[in-house]
């Protein structure tokens, strides 16, 4: 028996490889944390570390030894550059940058880029934004005329200013555009040193979170899908392909978890990355602002088509076909691997939903669109039925000494998930009580209903108890 044991120890020293004919290959990967758009792409992934848990340990990879280089950047470009340079194989960044990644790289001798899944989108093209300071007197775009106004260029927020500029008719020097970084941007624009800042995921909703900033244009206005998507070299995808599959396999791992408890998910990526939990929430929560789908929508792709011409007018590039750029073998491969059923979720654009019961006015979420959420520190977010339901119940938890930071409607018009307190609210009375994000908005519809424009106090006024009058079936 020692015999034995003794031949098989030395066989399988004798077919183990000596250490020195391992190899390590470094994976770099460009990530934005603070764009909440792309979590699930890095941060999450990291933290978990699910890649980890995907990466090949056998045939050809067996004798590779991983080292993850996560790479955090605040925007897209510099992603592109660090990509060019060969310092990253993969690069997650938002719509406008994303095609200017390929577009630079179509140039490249060594490499191209590859688009190869979306972190996250919104088909009515929210996300994007401009914010004024809330003590300023502008509430539209047509109020900025001659004013400065800041965005970080390049970014998917600046390819949605130019485009509102020619959406309304109005020439690209209406107002004076000039470059910031979200984090300059934010404090010129607490101190008023700028008129307006236009920025992307989270900030158009982080900075009114904070207190001094007000939404007075969303990207919804154009009419035009935003997203985030995932690049990779494809000199590394052609040579690594399973890793580029397992990497893919994490982002489907990431978005699973987030969805299972988006709340206790939120609390997490504010220690990741610092974005207030609740910000974190209004984007990816139910109903959120954002919906986490890797697939590659053709109307995604469509847009991105559309955002090459305005990028041609803003002469970053000559022409460029998104169609030869979009790969989507390695994506359709790691849904086969998990199981999932890739052109079932392709068709989809379904986001999930506020669901539960309301336990304030005592009935069942029946209608996403009107319902509400009220989160309440230390419990989690509780559902409303109603916007007079979660208004009146945000009102008698504040009362009762209950602390609750915010609360969740949803935009009458498109859905979008608001923050209650910066909402403009349409009153009629026995009607619906109808928030909106825009006052321009709010006022066409009092305009309409004969309604009363008015904010969180006016409409908490009207909403009254629900629970004793026909207000609750709103």
């Amino acid at each position: 028996m020692r015999i034995s044991l003794l031949a098989a120890a030395t066989i399988a020293v004798l077919a183990a490889p000596p250490a020195w004919a391992r190899t390590t290959l470094t994976i770099g990967i460009g990530t934005q944390n603070t764009t909440t758009n792309t979590v699930t792409t890095g941060v999450v992934i990291r933290e978990l570390h699910l890649l980890e848990k995907f990466l090949p340990h056998d045939g050809k990879y067996a004798d590779i030894d991983y080292k993850l280089d996560w790479q955090n950047f605040t925007s897209g470009p510099p992603v592109t550059n660090a990509m060019i340079a060969g310092k990253l194989q993969f690069g997650t960044m938002g719509d406008y940058p994303l095609i200017v990644n390929g577009y630079t790289f179509s140039s490249n001798p060594e490499s191209k880029s590859r688009l190869i899944a979306v972190a996250a989108y919104n088909l009515q093209g929210s996300g994007n934004g401009i914010v004024v300071n809330i003590a300023s007197p502008y509430y539209s775009l047509a109020d900025l005329k001659g004013k400065v106004v800041s965005v970080p260029f390049g970014s998917a927020a600046h390819g949605m200013t130019l485009k509102a500029l020619a959406d309304a008719g109005l020439p690209a020097d209406f107002f004076h555009l000039t470059n910031q970084s979200p984090e300059v941007g934010a404090t010129n624009l607490q101190e008023q040193k700028i008129d307006a800042h236009a920025d992307f995921v989270p900030f158009v909703q982080l900075l009114p979170f904070r207190g001094f900033a007000r939404e007075i244009f969303d990207g919804s206005q154009t009419h035009v899908p935003t997203w985030h998507g995932i690049v990779v070299r494809s000199d590394f995808a052609d040579q690594y392909p399973e890793i580029v599959t397992a990497y893919l396999r994490a982002v489907i791992a990431a978005n699973a978890w987030l969805h299972a408890d988006p709340v206790a998910a939120a609390e997490k990526i504010e220690q990741w990355t610092g974005t207030a939990k609740e910000v974190v929430y209004i984007f990816l929560g139910p109903g959120g602002g954002m919906t986490l789908d890797p697939t590659l929508k053709p109307k995604l792709m469509e847009a991105a088509q559309l955002d090459v011409g305005v990028l041609h007018k803003m002469g970053r590039l000559d022409t460029f076909d998104v169609g030869k750029w979009v790969d989507d073998r390695y994506i359709r491969a790691a849904y086969k691997e998990a199981g999932l059923d890739y052109d079932a979720a392709l068709a989809s654009t379904a986001n999930y939903q506020v669901t539960g019961t309301d336990s304030f006015c005592n009935r069942k979420v029946s209608d996403p669109r009107q319902a509400g959420e009220i989160w309440v520190t230390g419990q989690g977010v509780r559902a409303s039925s109603s916007v007079a339901c979660t208004l009146a119940a945000w009102d008698a938890l504040k009362k009762s000494g209950t602390a609750a930071p915010v609360a969740y409607v949803a935009d009458a018009g498109s859905g979008l998930k608001l923050f209650a307190d910066k909402a403009f609210y349409v009153v009629v009375p026995s009607q619906p009580i109808e928030p909106y994000l825009l006052r321009q908005d709010a006022e066409a519809r009092a305009k309409i209903n004969g309604g009363k424009v008015t904010d969180l106090a006016g409409a908490t006024i009207a909403a009254g108890d629900p629970r004793a009058t026909k207000r609750a079936a709103n």
